[in-house]
């Protein structure tokens, strides 16, 4: 057996015998799962919805199976670079045509967690991922970098983790001076978030808006938003697997995100 076989026959091994842990990312996908809305005068996004097609029953007595329809960025979701002005000119920036191998990635867990249950519009900022690698080493190139709040764990209720307010939504994020380290001194692969979108909630009101989704797109990086149970990784040595549909020309989807972790 060569190398790269016997690595491959370990890894499966590891995940049947439980030395390796696979841990669930993706929050459950229904018509309660929140969605952000656009001002009125924009362009909306669809809630999920599922349609029975049959159901074991005259419209089909040996199958059951649904119709469903949503948008591209729903519940827990992949943005792709040409999903934002920034990242609209690159080559192979859709769904369809990401290389797949940049859909397994190291992961880097950021705990902000007592941070945001003191302030909803808890930035994220370059200081913290130093003082964060003091303890745990320096980010590697071709990371995510996730920011685990436990927002999904501890706000359930749709109107709770949306948390609009009469000026907008009130979320943890990425800091604008965030963004551009990633990007430039750490080579990350992208950026994770566990609320509805991989920037704050005020986002638009900072200076450039919506950096992450401008910055990393930007770069032709990727986001992911919407995730769940970052508590359960460790803060290094996790690797994350988030596959999008490969929707042609799609500018992101709703994806399984998983993740295997060392150890039981």
């Amino acid at each position: 057996m060569t190398g790269s076989a016997s690595t491959l026959a370990d890894l499966i091994a590891g995940i049947q015998t439980g030395g390796i842990r696979v841990v669930d990312l993706t929050q459950p996908l229904h018509a309660s799962t929140p969605i952000l809305q656009l001002p009125p005068e924009m362009g909306q996004t669809w809630k999920f919805e599922l349609q029975e097609i049959s159901n074991f029953d005259s419209r089909g007595p040996l199958w059951y199976w649904n119709n469903f329809k949503t948008g591209e960025h729903t519940g827990t979701h992949f943005d792709a670079p040409g999903h934002w002005i920034s990242g609209k000119d690159y080559p192979n920036n859709l769904t369809d045509t990401i290389p797949p191998a940049k859909f397994i990635a190291p992961a880097c867990v950021i705990d902000c967690v007592k941070e945001a249950e003191k302030n909803p519009d808890f930035l994220l900022s370059p200081d913290h991922i130093k003082a964060w690698e003091k303890t745990h080493g320096r980010i590697p190139k071709g990371a995510w970098v996730l920011m685990r709040t436990d927002w999904a764990l501890k706000r359930p209720q749709p109107d709770e983790y949306i948390n609009a307010q009469a000026d907008g939504c009130h979320t943890p994020g990425p800091h604008p001076e965030l963004v551009p380290f990633l990007v430039k001194e750490r080579e990350v692969i992208g950026f994770g978030n566990e609320t509805v979108g991989t920037d704050a909630g005020q986002a638009f009101t900072f200076d450039p808006p919506f950096p992450c989704h401008s910055g990393m797109h930007g770069a032709n990086k990727y986001g992911l938003a919407g995730l769940i149970h970052l508590d359960q990784l460790p803060p290094a040595g996790a690797i994350v697997i988030a596959a999008p549909l490969k929707i042609v020309r799609g500018s992101g989807s709703p994806c399984r995100v998983i993740a295997l972790v060392p150890g039981k």
